[in-house]
């Protein structure tokens, strides 16, 4: 196969890999053209990649759509998941959606910006006055019922099915993210929680994914996924993502051509 990659950090150990800066894209289409496979591009090139040039592209487009903005994420699980969802009010920052969000959920409850990763843009707000604190500047509410949980899990999902699984447990009493200092523990995983991991990658075309989820009181709650997830839980504990990636790229070549491509 002839693979191109915009992202050298995470193909790292892919056998037969070209590496392409993403600003160099354009002036290198023919490396794109001639591609089985073009690897990791932003957002903001999924379509001519996908339209323009007819590349097959991983992660999946549906992936990358779904997996750039949580209000998006959101969305589709409020069509397809509601019950998987804790209550989350997505309003447009006014007087008026501010007071909806008050009235409508308990405090205290979390916020989020809609395009942060690793814990980044998420709050526990206490009080009413903190959250119109972070009203301010913010481009429209993002607003979830807090769940009193002292650790979540990462599932984490590449091509179909779960490659790992561990616990975060949190060391400030809220977030639990390896990135802002959470613990991991790989033991006692419930399958119910995988199940509903696969359940929702399946459904959308997710090929590539960390899955935040919830253990609550035997039941799964999704949080959100990550395209771009942290490695290093699982690299501590010996396994690599790369061989699954190369794994699903084979299998998934022998399928027919989307689109026939033109120069």
């Amino acid at each position: 196969m002839k693979i191109v990659s915009f992202d050298p950090f995470r193909t790292l150990h892919l056998p037969g890999v070209s590496y392409l800066k993403p600003e160099h894209w354009l002036a290198r289409s023919e490396l794109l053209l001639a591609a089985d496979w073009v690897l990791f591009p932003g957002a903001w090139q999924l379509d001519v990649l996908e339209y323009v040039f007819r590349c097959r592209v991983f992660p999946s487009p549906a992936t990358l759509r779904l997996g750039f903005d949580k209000v998006v994420m959101t969305r589709a699980m409020q069509a397809a998941f509601p019950a998987l969802l804790p209550e989350t009010l997505i309003l447009p920052n006014t007087p008026a959606g501010q007071e909806e969000t008050l009235d409508r959920l308990e405090l205290p409850f979390v916020v989020k910006a809609p395009r942060d990763s690793m814990g980044r843009g998420v709050k526990l707000v206490r009080t009413r006055s903190e959250f119109l604190d972070w009203c301010c500047g913010q481009p429209l509410i993002y607003a979830q019922r807090y769940l009193p949980v002292q650790r979540d899990l990462r599932v984490v999902w590449v091509g179909d099915s779960v490659v790992g699984a561990y616990w975060r447990i949190n060391n400030d009493g809220f977030l639990n993210n390896v990135a802002q200092g959470g613990r991991i523990d790989f033991d006692d995983i419930p399958a119910a929680a995988l199940d509903a991991v696969a359940m929702i990658a399946r459904r959308f075309g997710i090929d590539h994914a960390g899955f935040d989820i919830a253990w609550l009181d035997g039941e799964a709650q999704f949080f959100e996924f990550n395209v771009l997830f942290g490695n290093q839980a699982l690299n501590a504990r010996g396994l690599r993502i790369e061989p699954f990636i190369h794994d699903w790229l084979l299998r998934r070549h022998e399928d027919p051509a989307p689109l026939p491509r033109s120069a």
